[in-house]
């Protein structure tokens, strides 16, 4: 079953210094119906003007995962880390028992980030951090892992059964596998991509996938994408 959400779909809060787009239920926007995909809780598309960001706030058992765009995003938390992030690189956050962090825009150029949230598969972990870099032109008409379970040279670990992927079609597909019984997330970021059974999605339109297990991905001209493979 392929469950098309378009980006008109998505929830927009707009507070001038922030503009947030919300795939799933998030602070003021609740919706019953619209809560989680498997354990991937949260996908906010955001925009942080310059020297404006997230004050310093809690988290409890959750796995947060920030990946810029555009611009840089600095990340500081009540374990010591200190990290700016920018295009080609991604943040892991476990808030597990307790973490205080913020986030903000230290450029004077907007920033452009994708938040995600995944519930752990444990509970009660200690809070970790972690900011990793990844080879941009190594997506180009392939499905690069940037985070998993299965970590590796390059790719955040992540204490959940999930593995996302980035990726930049010029004119080529590329299909995607994994075992019966999982799940499949697919956000496009810019262009159109046509799925295996010919649905097309959008620049910003989303597919929750469930049931089918070889996903074939193809852009019309070019385009990007985030694929993430859910249990």
């Amino acid at each position: 079953m392929i469950q098309v959400f378009p980006s008109t779909s998505r929830y927009t809060a707009d507070h001038g210094w922030l503009k947030s787009n919300f795939s799933f239920s998030f602070a003021d926007y609740y919706d019953p119906n619209n809560v989680s995909f498997g354990p991937l809780r949260v996908f906010n598309d955001d925009i942080v003007q310059g020297g404006r960001g997230f004050g310093a706030h809690p988290h409890r058992e959750m796995e947060i995962v920030s990946i810029v765009l555009k611009g840089q995003l600095q990340h500081e938390d009540s374990t010591g880390h200190r990290e700016v992030t920018t295009y080609g690189q991604v943040q892991r956050m476990s808030a597990g028992t307790g973490i205080i962090h913020s986030e903000v825009n230290p450029g004077e150029e907007e920033v452009h980030f994708l938040q995600i949230w995944f519930e752990p598969e444990e509970l009660r972990l200690e809070p970790s951090y972690e900011a990793t870099d990844f080879d941009t032109s190594a997506m180009r008409n392939r499905l690069l892992p940037i985070v998993s379970k299965r970590s590796g040279a390059g790719i955040a670990h992540i204490h959940q059964d999930l593995t996302i992927y980035l990726t930049e079609l010029n004119g080529e597909s590329v299909t995607f596998s994994q075992q019966v019984g999982r799940r499949i997330y697919v956000f496009v970021l810019e262009g159109n991509v046509r799925l295996g059974d010919g649905t097309v999605l959008g620049r910003r339109d989303a597919a929750r996938i469930e049931g089918v297990h070889e996903l074939v991905l193809t852009p019309e001209n070019m385009a990007s994408l985030v694929l993430i493979d859910l249990p």
